[in-house]
């Protein structure tokens, strides 16, 4: 085009534009008969979602908003301005519908920015514009951090009723073309639905435009940095019951994992709103807290059985039949020298039954004997009645000694069983949890 033609175009502009906003008001609504409805078509491009936050329930997102109408007073033969067909001028000459975002959650409520619109000859009117919108979204963090979400953005006229202006959606989805894909979070999809609600302060009805944002977590951050961090932890709270009962580790380990997962709990709490909907995560951190308290609960009375001293009594017989006989072989807890699978021998108790009470227990009371049938009456002085006492005295607290170590052996058997019959019943508790939440997330 040579620079004459573009002089001449710039002339015509010039003098369209002067000619369209001569007697034009953009203060009143477009049309010729003001009967009829003005038809105002809406388009949404979802361009990014900025934040979603959770305990606020405010989504943030970057849309592109296209709004179409016809402005009846906006019109020309493009023939007589040297074939213009369209121009770009500011939004604020001409009318623009009050189309805004319903449930918008931005205190300073920021409209959409002051960008150019498109006029083409037939009147048809283009605005493009994009803007960034808070909106309030009820946000389920039942099955968190596997939960889906689905946010509305509602917009429609603020003063205009549907006799006045008849909003219509262009598609019947969002154009998610240009999305920049979220870390955080997957779009699934955004259907648009067209509403037409009747308010209580207004006989009128009032059209709008519901878009769905159907949203979907990542969940691989949340399983990573807390979801295998409490499992790992709380596949430790069983091996507690493996420690040996004179490390003096068991109950500190137990109240070490339990300070762990409540740091946990409280990480997950200051992200989530104070609803009562308790999230998947934070019911298997509880129910994991609730099983390594009772578990260090159960540690502390095991090692009171297991510190049980000479002056306790026998252990029951039910107690040596149920846990040192049948506890014992399902759990594989045998001495030193015996196998699980092998035959036991009789419990302690009744082993030594015989040792206990009968008499020649001591070695030296035997050698007492032997002596005093052995030797001549007058080369003996085991006749002395002294002698016999003290070596009667001998033999009563060797045998009163060799009871209170069986009967505190016993004890610590009955612990050592206690244990482990514990630990295997706790490990599998904590195995069925996590299969539990994995179930309920897929």
């Amino acid at each position: 085009v040579s620079p004459g033609c573009r002089g001449a175009q710039g002339r015509f502009a010039y003098k369209l534009l002067h000619d369209l906003f001569a007697n034009y008001s953009n203060a009143l609504r477009p049309v010729e008969d003001t009967d009829r409805a003005l038809n105002v078509t809406l388009k949404v491009t979802l361009a990014q979602i900025i934040d979603m936050d959770e305990r606020n329930q405010v989504l943030t997102s970057y849309l592109w908003v296209r709004q179409t109408w016809l402005d009846a007073h906006l019109t020309w033969d493009k023939d007589e301005y040297g074939g213009i067909d369209s121009i770009r001028i500011p939004s604020s000459y001409v009318w623009r519908p009050d189309i805004i975002l319903y449930n918008n959650a931005d205190e300073h409520f920021g409209g959409s920015m002051e960008t150019n619109v498109v006029l083409r000859s037939d009147g048809h009117i283009t605005w493009d514009s994009p803007a960034i919108t808070k909106s309030s979204c009820k946000v389920d963090v039942s099955y968190f951090p596997f939960d889906g979400q689905r946010c509305r953005l509602t917009f429609g006229s603020w003063t205009y009723n549907g006799n006045q202006i008849d909003l219509r959606n262009q598609l019947d989805t969002g154009d998610l073309t240009d999305f920049v894909e979220n870390v955080e979070w997957e779009v699934l999809g955004m259907p648009a639905t067209r509403n037409v609600i009747t308010y209580g302060c207004c006989s009128e009805p009032y059209p709008d435009v519901t878009y769905t944002l159907l949203l979907r977590r990542r969940a691989s951050f949340y399983i990573f940095n807390l979801l295998l961090p409490c499992i790992m932890v709380s596949f430790l709270a069983p091996l507690g019951f493996y420690l040996p009962a004179d490390s003096g580790e068991k109950v500190s380990l137990g109240v070490t994992v339990l300070l762990a997962l409540t740091v946990f709990q409280l990480l997950v709490a200051e992200s989530m709103p104070p609803s009562e909907s308790v999230p998947l995560i934070g019911k298997y951190y509880i129910a994991t807290m609730t099983m390594i308290t009772a578990s260090t609960a159960l540690t502390i009375f095991i090692m009171n059985v297991h510190h049980c001293g000479p002056g306790a009594r026998p252990v029951p017989p039910w107690a040596r039949r149920l846990i040192l006989h049948h506890m014992a072989r399902l759990c594989c807890v045998y001495e030193v020298g015996e196998s699980c699978k092998g035959p036991r021998r009789a419990p302690a108790g009744r082993a030594g039954a015989g040792d206990a009470g009968g008499q020649g227990e001591s070695p030296g009371e035997g050698q007492v004997g032997t002596e005093e049938r052995g030797c001549p009456w007058d080369h003996c002085l085991c006749h002395h009645d002294a002698l016999l006492r003290n070596v009667g005295y001998i033999a009563g607290c060797f045998r009163r000694h060799r009871a209170n170590q069986r009967r505190t052996g016993e004890w610590k058997k009955v612990a050592k069983v206690m244990d482990r019959f514990f630990m295997w019943i706790f490990f599998l508790m904590v195995f069925l949890m996590s299969v539990l939440v994995l179930g309920n997330a897929a």
